[in-house]
């Protein structure tokens, strides 16, 4: 299981440390009882420095479980509020997706905007083209940067971060992402997780003020992200 294989780690500091998360691993601990990877990360941190008692991890953002790729952690609560700030903004942190997706989009590249709603009971969203009590507005970027024989990989720059946001506003337009269930592809994916990949995060160090920008592979052990895989850059 995910949970049993290696942390993979990113990048680490006195402040920060990312990690390279699995497909369908937990990032929070939640009612099913799996253990998470914040305590995992914990659990490192405090065997590596020697650490008396509990460790401080915060967690300035988050990943769907089914998502992989690179999640951010701070390791100080000075850290943890500046990444925050950070993260509220527009404009200070800049995140990069990769998705494989089986429908070609109409257009190979654009922007993508709506209005979504979170329906919490479903635990998933609704996007609309104008405007609705209730409803933030949403926008992201694609692109198409190749193909396989059956798939299509699609790079995605966030604009916002809303729920679930690329999954609902690339099915909408068609091109689900491989895997996802929920938002409309016909199967799952073997390992329970979807194709879709935070593959960059870029951003000013929250206190050593230096830019800073933090690549995760896609996963080794899935072998159509292997095809893809020589595109990376």
């Amino acid at each position: 299981m995910a949970k049993n294989k290696p942390l993979e780690i990113l990048y680490e500091d006195n402040h920060i440390i990312a990690i390279n998360k699995q497909n369908n691993e937990l990032v929070q601990g939640d009612n099913t009882g799996d253990i998470p990877l914040s305590e995992r990360v914990k659990a490192y941190i405090k065997k590596k420095y020697n650490k008396p008692g509990d460790v401080y991890l915060g967690l300035p953002h988050r990943l769907d479980r089914p998502v992989s790729g690179v999640i951010l952690f701070a390791k100080t609560s000075k850290a943890l509020v500046r990444l925050n700030e950070m993260f509220q903004s527009k404009d200070k942190i800049k995140k990069q997706y990769w998705a494989i997706v089986k429908e070609k989009p109409e257009m190979e590249d654009g922007t993508l905007t709506g209005y979504m709603i979170k329906d919490k009971d479903k635990n998933k969203s609704h996007l609309y083209n104008k405007e609705k009590k209730g409803a933030k507005f949403a926008s992201l970027d694609y692109k198409l940067i190749c193909r396989s024989q059956k798939y299509f990989l699609l790079e995605i720059d966030l604009h916002t971060g809303r729920h679930h946001q690329i999954r609902c506003q690339l099915a909408k337009m068609g091109s689900a992402i491989k895997g996802d269930l929920k938002y409309g592809f016909p199967r799952s994916n073997k390992n329970g997780g979807i194709s879709l990949h935070a593959r960059k995060i870029s951003f000013i160090h929250p206190v050593k003020k230096e830019e800073i920008t933090i690549v995760a592979k896609p996963p080794k052990d899935e072998p159509l992200w292997n095809e893809f895989i020589k595109y990376m850059k």
